[in-house]
């Protein structure tokens, strides 16, 4: 960095007194909290503040900015409303009972007695904590019977479960690719995956939103250049509730030799007669698809998430990836949960046509009330496209006070233009519920 230089005054006299202005403010300092004095020597010269005051990190400050121009507004915050008890098709908040959007448990397995008592069950048998990595001391039996059912779910070799939906993603691609290897998602692809491809390395290219032509066009120009190619997509898109045309994706990483990775945080258990995802949609084989990525939060009740897919893969992960390698193992109540969860799912399909069945109707009441939902096929998520992150915060407190809650989604999470109200529905909504909702959303907008 080169110091600008004080009009009439030498550099070295600059400093000392820049020097001596430092060692002022110290002896303040300790005079006025009582410390022992440090040595001055161990003040450097020419830091600036912000670089050692978490108050004055540029992303802090832009986040008071944000928040400080909210209340000018008189916009009320958001976020971190304290739920008090099971959040499902209902929830308490502040003693109210409100019809929940806000919630993933699509399926409503989180709250089902035969999913708790499974957990109950794991914590009598194995504790709170299995208190070590898997790999050294922290393996339990119903983490590899979580693991045998999601490679049975997906008809493939075996499956790895991480503690982490999110670092999930960052450690797989962050640990499987590199500097000589390219990766292109969507431009909608959740944060996780962007995590990861900044971890590992690689080259990143989005292509638009779903958009399978272009991938192609991009993958003629590009693959040669690499020696890794990766194609992430979602099962069902969070922010959009669309899904891509999975065999197109197929046949081009076949085509271009490359990997396809598809995240079914919010398809399984939503899409196919079962649940199954969006394999089951397109009646596709577990093996079309290289790495099948999906989370334990949502339709599986719990917490974490996992990757199916070849013994080459999962051995690859279990063995050296360091998001699994060196965090502890998962709760023995919380894969049996999960296990439990999936369980359920495969022997209560009515819960997922009912779930189908109600996004739908979202869909088509919202759409008929002239509300713009976006590119949503009504499974399970339906967006309400508002195009300002004020009118979307106005909106979410004025439905929380007629009993509705459902959170904002804001920028920089989408576009400025997009901001929008997300409305996730669960198999336990009614469709008296939905046409409360609907009316009170309308008549708002």
């Amino acid at each position: 960095m080169i110091k600008q230089k004080l009009p009439g005054l030498a550099a070295g006299l600059k400093d000392r007194l820049i020097q001596q202005s430092l060692e002022r403010k110290l002896r303040q300092a300790e005079q006025e909290h009582g410390r022992a004095a440090m040595p001055l020597t161990s003040i450097r010269p020419g830091v600036p503040e912000e670089h050692y005051r978490f108050d004055l990190h540029p992303g802090y400050k832009q986040l008071r900015i944000m928040y400080d121009g909210a209340a000018r507004l008189g916009l009320q915050h958001p976020f971190f409303k304290v739920h008090e008890g099971t959040a499902s098709e209902q929830t308490s908040i502040g003693g109210q009972t409100y019809i929940n959007y806000a919630s993933y448990n699509y399926l409503g397995m989180s709250g089902d007695p035969v999913v708790t008592q499974a957990a109950k069950d794991a914590i009598d048998r194995y504790g709170t904590s299995v208190s070590a990595s898997r790999l050294v001391s922290g393996e339990r039996a119903v983490h590899r019977e979580l693991e045998i059912a999601l490679a049975r779910l997906y008809e493939v070799d075996d499956a790895v479960t991480f503690v982490s939906g999110h670092a999930t993603n960052v450690s797989t691609i962050g640990h499987l690719f590199g500097p000589r290897d390219l990766v292109l998602h969507d431009e909608f692809i959740h944060n996780s995956v962007l995590q990861g491809i900044q971890l590992s390395g690689a080259r990143r290219l989005p292509f638009p939103h779903n958009d399978w032509r272009t991938l192609d066009r991009l993958l003629d120009e590009q693959r040669r250049d690499f020696e890794r190619v990766l194609i992430v997509v979602e099962g069902i898109y969070s922010m959009d509730g669309d899904f891509p045309d999975l065999p197109r994706f197929i046949e081009i990483k076949r085509r271009h030799r490359a990997f396809l990775m598809v995240d079914e945080a919010h398809s399984l258990g939503v899409m196919g007669a079962h649940g199954r995802g969006i394999r089951e949609h397109f009646g596709l084989a577990g093996t079309d698809v290289d790495i099948w990525m999906g989370t334990l939060s949502k339709t599986l009740a719990g917490c974490g998430g996992y990757i199916a897919g070849e013994s080459a893969l999962v051995e690859h992960l279990k063995f050296l990836a360091p998001g699994f390698l060196y965090s502890v193992g998962m709760p023995p109540s919380v894969a049996a949960a999960s296990l439990a969860a999936l369980q359920r799912m495969l022997a209560l399909p009515q819960r997922v046509a009912t779930l189908q069945a109600r996004g739908r109707f979202f869909l088509e009441q919202a759409r008929a009330a002239g509300i713009d939902t976006g590119h949503s096929q009504g499974l399970a998520v339906v967006p309400a496209i508002l195009g300002s992150s004020v009118r979307a915060t106005r909106l979410s407190a004025a439905l929380f006070e007629r009993g509705i809650n459902v959170q904002p989604i804001l920028y920089p999470a989408v576009p400025e233009k997009s901001a929008r109200l997300r409305f996730f529905v669960s198999c336990l909504h009614t469709e008296s519920q939905i046409e409360q909702t609907v009316e009170a959303l309308a008549a708002l907008t």
